[in-house]
């Protein structure tokens, strides 16, 4: 992974990847972090595709994006996993890889970006760009809780 100044490393080559991962390392516990990051109210200190609204309704959350309203939900319980669906206002599902992994007293945070089909260089280069600060700011964030 080669390293940025923002503290987010990345791999492989993002002009000729299917998939990128990107990943931070946070010096907060990963149980804390898992914990913050996985409650959807936290959602928009971190995120930035989620804007700044986070609504519960009918058992299902609902964030609204540039796009319009979308509906999320992580995907599994296991502990360090971040895994996400976000069911777009066009209908499309998008899955999202997000891990928490332990890493002596901090953690990393492993995102997965997949690039979406038919996508072209400066769109999965533009969604690597908002990773990678949504990263930076989860670093941040995570970094000034309190315990």
């Amino acid at each position: 992974m080669t390293a940025a100044q923002d503290g987010v490393r990345q791999s492989p080559d993002p002009t000729t990847a299917g998939a990128l991962r990107l990943a931070v390392h946070v010096d907060r516990p990963a149980q804390l972090v898992h914990s913050f990051a996985r409650d959807p109210e936290n959602l928009p200190r971190w995120s930035s595709g989620v804007g700044d609204a986070v609504e519960h309704e009918d058992g299902e959350w609902w964030v609204r994006t540039p796009a319009g309203r979308a509906r999320f939900r992580f995907t599994g319980d296991e502990p360090g996993v971040l895994d996400h669906e976000v069911l777009t206002p066009a209908g499309e599902s998008v899955r999202v890889p997000l891990r928490v992994v332990p890493d002596g007293e901090g953690c990393e945070v492993v995102f997965t970006l997949l690039r979406p089909p038919g996508a072209g260089q400066e769109e999965f280069a533009r969604d690597a760009a908002a990773v990678r600060a949504d990263l930076a700011r989860l670093k941040r964030v995570a970094e000034a809780l309190p315990g």
